[in-house]
């Protein structure tokens, strides 16, 4: 859950998928939308 907040924070911030994506090794560039995603629809996993 730590991860997931971190990474929306940085997206609220301006950073990209990309710099998302290499900071915390995530393989696959849809993760970080589907977390803004659920983030937006007020979901939590």
């Amino acid at each position: 859950m730590e991860t997931k907040r971190k990474v929306l924070e940085m997206r609220a911030a301006g950073k990209t998928n990309q710099e998302i994506m290499l900071e915390f090794n995530i393989k696959n560039g849809s993760q970080v939308k589907t977390w803004r995603r659920w983030y937006q629809n007020g979901e939590t996993y």
